[in-house]
């Protein structure tokens, strides 16, 4: 059996990542979440401790005052820190640790943890984000708006990340994912000029 590995897993809001993180979790017993710890307000359906831990931007200065953290940044206006001590236990315990945080955490996790590997998922076209953005029902049409462009800006750092994944069917994009956990690589292979054209389409700022 392969030495437990932290992976990073990241994607633009609207990507996703969530869905696939919790199929993937599921699917595997080996495989385990770190939960993050962030300032922003709990929303509904989310409990303490399991998706986050929610707390205040005290508290959570007193931990990067305390180097509590692996990595931590500020995304949308609220902090989020992956707890050190957690994900130590986690890896100690044998399993692979997933990450899910954005690419300012990824950087910083690579220093940290030079034998991560990190993926970073995005969605198949603008439309599909857009879509799926409007879906959730938890934003308000301002919000939306900055999310699109916010995505743009996070999918600018794909070329930093080990791996890329077109989330465009949802079954097969876990097999990729879950793939690359197990044996390094994703199942499928995209042909390179198919991932050119997706992403040059992503990051038009027309």
């Amino acid at each position: 059996m392969n030495e437990p590995r932290l992976y990073v897993v990241a994607a633009p809001s609207g990507g996703g990542k969530t869905s696939l993180i919790n199929a993937l979790l599921s699917q595997d017993e080996r495989v385990t979440l770190s939960v993050s710890h962030t300032t922003r307000p709990i929303r509904p359906g989310e409990v303490d401790g399991r998706h986050y831990y929610f707390v205040d931007e005290a508290v959570f200065q007193d931990l990067v005052q305390h180097d509590a953290f692996l990595e931590h940044a500020r995304v949308y206006d609220h902090w989020y820190g992956t707890g050190r001590e957690a994900v130590e236990r986690q890896l100690a315990a044998g399993f692979d640790v997933l990450l899910d945080i954005d690419w300012q955490g990824a950087r910083q996790i690579r220093t940290t943890f030079p034998s991560c590997r990190t993926i970073f998922i995005v969605p198949p076209s603008i439309e599909v984000l857009r879509q799926r953005l409007k879906g959730r029902g938890q934003d308000s049409k301002k919000v939306i708006r900055r999310r699109m462009r916010d995505a743009r800006a996070e999918i600018s750092h794909w070329d930093e990340f080990d791996f890329l994944i077109i989330n465009d069917d949802f079954e097969e994009t876990l097999a990729d994912l879950h793939s690359i956990i197990r044996y390094g690589k994703p199942k499928r292979i995209d042909k390179e000029e198919r991932k050119r054209e997706i992403l040059a389409e992503l990051l038009e700022t027309g």
